[in-house]
């Protein structure tokens, strides 16, 4: 599997969005498993024990220049320590001032705290409740799990007092700022035990955190199992699981978001680029503060607020290692089918003194154990919409082209369109009026063409090719005359005429009409003069309807449509073909009969599943049927076909374009696959290797044609198929739902050898 390499581009500078600001560098507990005094790197010793006045102040000063550069909506500000509540209520307000003063106006201000909880009382949280602060709590769970790490100097255990900074943290004045409990791991304590303990407490989140371990310290195994720590974090899924999920966890978010194509939600999981910077008390910034367990120095960046812009750290090679996604990780890491989810683990976890952090994580093994273990609980409840059937499909792809209008219209609402409006208006009328009439009219396979190509415009800054009102106004024309509304509909034909959608192509001279539904048909009055009258099934002067293949969708008969006439139809891998005369249609039809009785007597099941739902065939210049069903963009329904391709190509292009049409449409209402392009990966059929999304195109178009071929006669398969089901079965790019496509595409070969 050949990486192209993902994230920071060079040069593209990432900016902040999270900044930790260390206000007091001492703690009142003397936890075993704390990096901060227990792990390699002692800075600590060196600094403050409190944040001074002055890095308060520069510091909200670098934030707002960093804000007010980069446009930021908002930052987000965690306070930390060592215990950030023994600065005391009067450094902590200057501090919650300093901040809120420098980012008025500029950006908004997420305020954030974590603490152990030991001084966590009213004056505290009063004033956090006036600066916004959000407070999370250190809990390890129940009493023993709790008490065995966070203690005081003198052995004395911290449970106690914590749930009672926990009881005043929840109650109805203080509720709010309760943000949720971070429990560190230790595969000695109850799983179950731990998890009750913590939703007794009723937190907004729970965060599981592994204890921070590299490979020059390893973490503690005491059974010796290299998947120590999944088998304990499955075990907290499968109870939580079981309760019915009652509180967000986010190392469970965010794998299942990854499985499904989603983001990381978590630092420690996954390759979303880090942007978070650490401010300590004397002023120094520097990296993620977990890398201290690696080395002394290992999170140092040399920089500090008062000589140095956030700007500057941002590029910083610590920094931009962390930002590189799938290129920032280990090569054994690039070549795992559970990268995506996992990310490579915590950077500070890989770390190993000969050769840094171009590691797997330590715990590896844990790791992908826990990936794999949630896909295998959750593969079965993954709602993809193939499974769902054809019906569910067509409503979510009916869905996504009025979602794509809706967005349309949020894009021109505000540009004083008044054609716009009008259309729109108008829509709307038919939306109540004669709802099935405006649906068939969406469902045209190159009304989604239309609205995608107008969307893409808008947003490059360029015009449409068509002014989106009149476009609309055409689309609303055709609705009105299907559904035989009493509506007039004020048009616009330009140089090509006016097409109305699954109707036809209207002619005539440039310039302002109005069409209105007539009893059998309708009527357009041009500025001229008097209406001109037509029937939509019916040719006539300046009248172009839109033509039937009668049995053009199989030996069932069921008609459809021949596309030559919509300007939007330029969408397929090849040109179109111009608009076909009479003889042209007549001898395209007959090759399409042929196509299908040959497909009907070869592969009948195959037939039927080509044929059902196909509305629209669109016949392309040429021959070659190579690209059948590739890269267009359009709503389901609709193939192109090449005219000058003989009966058996016909027959499996039809077949193939179909296959490929399919998946291209389950892909636009569910995530197979994430990240792609980042990996290449051989293909069978190409000479140079392909993303996941054409290879897996590939295999789901090759297995129908495989069949096609055998039931011929043709030798059995040369295994191309099962060799690119091999590799698909092995890429980090699916997602649960992705998997069981290929799983679906195996069973298929099975059912034909």
């Amino acid at each position: 599997m050949e990486s192209t390499g993902a994230g920071a581009a060079a040069g593209a500078l990432i900016p902040f969005r999270e900044f930790v600001v260390k206000v007091h560098s001492r703690c009142d507990l003397a936890c075993d498993h704390c990096y901060i005094y227990e792990h390699a790197d002692q800075s600590w010793r060196r600094r403050p024990a409190v944040i001074p006045e002055a890095v308060v102040e520069r510091f909200a000063e670098r934030l707002a220049e960093h804000a007010r550069s980069h446009a930021l909506p908002s930052v987000t500000v965690i306070l930390l320590g060592g215990e950030p509540l023994l600065a005391g209520p009067a450094r902590l307000r200057k501090l919650c001032e300093a901040l809120t003063r420098a980012l008025r106006g500029v950006a908004g201000l997420d305020l954030r705290v974590h603490t152990n909880g030991l001084r966590l009382n009213e004056p505290v949280l009063a004033l956090f409740a006036e600066y916004g602060v959000g407070v999370g709590v250190s809990l390890d769970g129940d009493r023993a799990a709790n008490d065995r790490h966070r203690r005081y100097a003198n052995g004395r255990g911290s449970h106690s007092r914590v749930l009672d900074a926990i009881r005043l943290l929840r109650e109805d004045r203080h509720r709010p700022l309760y943000q949720g409990l971070l429990c560190t791991i230790d595969v000695r304590n109850d799983p179950a035990a731990v998890l009750d303990a913590l939703l007794a407490l009723a937190p907004p989140r729970i965060d599981f955190l592994l204890p921070h371990a590299t490979w020059e310290a390893s973490p503690l195994r005491p059974d010796g199992s290299p998947e120590a720590y999944a088998h304990w974090l499955l075990r907290i899924f499968d109870h939580w699981d079981g309760l019915g999920r009652p509180v967000p966890v986010r190392l469970f978010d965010s794998v299942l978001s990854t499985l499904r194509g989603g983001p990381s939600l978590t630092e420690s999981l996954g390759l979303t680029p880090t942007d978070l910077v650490v401010v300590e008390t004397d002023g120094a910034l520097e990296q993620a503060d977990s890398l201290k367990t690696a080395h002394e120095g290992a999170a140092a960046t040399g920089f500090d607020v008062f000589r140095h812009s956030f700007d500057e750290v941002a590029a910083h090679p610590g920094i931009r290692a962390r930002q590189l996604g799938l290129a920032g990780v280990s090569a054994e890491c690039r070549a795992c089918p559970v990268v995506r989810s996992c990310g490579g683990g915590l950077y500070a976890h890989r770390y190993r003194a000969r050769n840094g952090f171009d590691n797997p994580s330590v715990y590896c093994t844990d790791l992908k154990a826990l990936v794999e273990g949630v896909e295998q609980r959750t593969a079965g409840a993954s709602v993809a919409a193939e499974a769902a059937g054809p019906e569910a499909l067509a409503a979510s792809q009916q869905e996504l082209t009025r979602v794509l209008l809706v967005r349309l219209h949020a894009e021109l609402e505000g540009r004083g369109d008044a054609d716009w409006r009008r259309s729109w208006e108008l829509v709307t009328a038919v939306e109540s009026g004669a709802p099935a009439a405006l649906d068939a009219v969406l469902d045209h396979p190159y009304t989604r063409t239309w609205l995608l190509a107008a969307l893409d415009a808008l947003r490059q800054g360029r015009p449409p090719l068509v002014a989106p009102g009149h476009r609309l106004a055409a689309l609303a024309a055709a609705a009105v005359v299907r559904g035989r509304l009493e509506l007039p509909v004020p048009v616009v034909l330009g140089g090509g005429g006016l097409y109305l959608p699954t109707l036809g192509l209207l002619r005539g001279d440039r310039g302002r009409a109005e069409v209105r539904a007539t009893g059998e048909g309708f009527s357009v009055r041009g500025e001229d003069g008097g209406p001109r009258i037509f029937r939509p099934g019916v040719q006539a002067p300046d009248w172009q309807p839109v033509r039937v293949l009668a049995g053009g969708a199989g030996a069932e008969g069921r008609p459809v449509a021949l596309e030559d006439l919509d300007p939007d139809r330029d969408c397929f891998a090849r040109p179109p073909a111009p608009g076909l005369d009479a003889a042209g249609a007549g001898r395209w039809g007959r090759r399409l009969t042929g196509a299908w009785e040959l497909l009907h007597r070869t592969v009948p099941a195959r037939a039927r599943e080509t044929a059902a739902g196909l509305t629209t065939l669109t016949p392309l210049a040429g021959a070659d049927t190579g690209a059948a069903g590739e890269d267009a963009r359009r709503g389901p329904g609709a193939l192109g076909l090449p005219t000058g391709a003989g009966v058996r190509e016909t027959a499996l292009a039809l077949l193939t374009g179909r296959r490929r049409a399919r998946l291209r449409e389950l892909t636009e209402v569910a995530d197979l696959y994430a990240a792609d392009g980042q990996w290449l990966h051989p293909s069978p059929w190409r000479e140079e290797p392909v993303p996941v999304s054409r290879l897996l195109a590939d295999a789901h178009a090759e297995v129908a044609a495989e069949a096609f071929r055998r039931a011929e006669g043709g030798p059995r398969g040369d295994g191309r198929v099962e060799r690119a089901l091999d590799r698909l079965e092995g890429a980090a790019e699916l997602t649960v739902s992705g998997k069981a496509v290929v799983a679906a595409l195996r069973r298929e070969c099975g059912s034909q050898s």
